[in-house]
């Protein structure tokens, strides 16, 4: 196996959060376990490279596919993702690298080339089948939450319930942070009643509105969630959406914001 696929650092935040193995049976014992400290090689191979599952190379990543896919089923399942991800926001956050005082907010468009739940047809793609990425990001575009839903949903539906799934993240004394003072975003969020909503949570709205011409000043604070954005689809699988299932799009989503926060916590440190 290749380690550099499953990195130290990654393993050393995935580990505590796994569920305990069943106790392998004496009597019919059947065939090994493969260990999960090699499992994520192959889920990672797969997020970076769009290779299908039944063609996981086993000899550069030590399992198969198939084996694979099912410890992304089972971890997604057992919640690990959002755990690892609120960890690692923590660090950050220790580690004084998460601003949360100015956030940002957009969507962003996929094609769901097998369909599935949390799809629709695409107004941006002739109506073809997709899904959309919601994504909230802190200053330094470090995503906070991600959500997956139909790609005829609108970016603002979601607006809430991003901020909803926004962790409370620890790592300094006093109360965790769990939202931010001020949210940014383009003229797809412009409704009043939003912005209602926001003040009501004690939040500033700083949303361009439908009309009014280019030049707010708004898009210096706001385009770092158009580079988280990039950031995400540098993770090929997520170019595009493959699962058919919705929770594991969203697991591998996910993983990669995890991904992210641990770049971060390696160029500081």
């Amino acid at each position: 196996m290749n380690s550099d696929l499953v990195p130290d650092d990654l393993w050393a935040h995935v580990a505590p959060l796994l569920p305990p193995c069943a106790e392998r049976r004496h009597r019919h014992a059947g065939r090994r376990r493969i260990p999960d400290r090699i499992a994520p090689a192959g889920i990672l191979y797969v997020l970076r490279t769009v290779v299908a599952w039944r063609d996981v190379p086993r000899q550069l990543v030590g399992c198969s596919g198939v084996t694979a896919w099912r410890r992304l089923r089972d971890w997604t399942e057992a919640g690990i993702w959002p755990r690892l991800h609120t960890a690692l926001l923590t660090e950050l956050r220790a580690a004084g690298l998460l601003e949360m005082d100015d956030c940002a907010v957009d969507g962003s468009h996929v094609r769901a080339l097998k369909g599935g739940s949390n799809t629709g047809p695409s107004p941006v793609d002739r109506g073809r089948p997709g899904s959309k990425h919601h994504l909230i990001v802190d200053r330094h575009g470090t995503p906070l939450a991600v959500s997956l839903t139909g790609g005829n949903r609108h970016d603002v539906t979601q607006l809430m319930p991003l901020l909803d799934a926004i962790p409370r993240i620890r790592g300094l004394r006093g109360r965790p942070r769990h939202r931010p003072l001020r949210l940014f975003a383009d003229r797809g969020y412009d409704f009043d009643k939003y912005r209602r909503l926001l003040r009501s949570r004690g939040i500033t709205p700083k949303i361009a509105r439908r009309g009014a011409p280019h030049g707010s000043g708004l898009g210096k604070t706001r385009w770092v969630v158009e580079r988280a954005f990039a950031w995400l689809h540098q993770f090929k699988r997520l170019r595009n959406r493959y699962e058919i299932r919705a929770d594991l799009h969203q697991g591998l989503l996910e993983l990669a914001c995890s991904m992210i926060c641990l770049g971060r916590l390696r160029t500081a440190f």
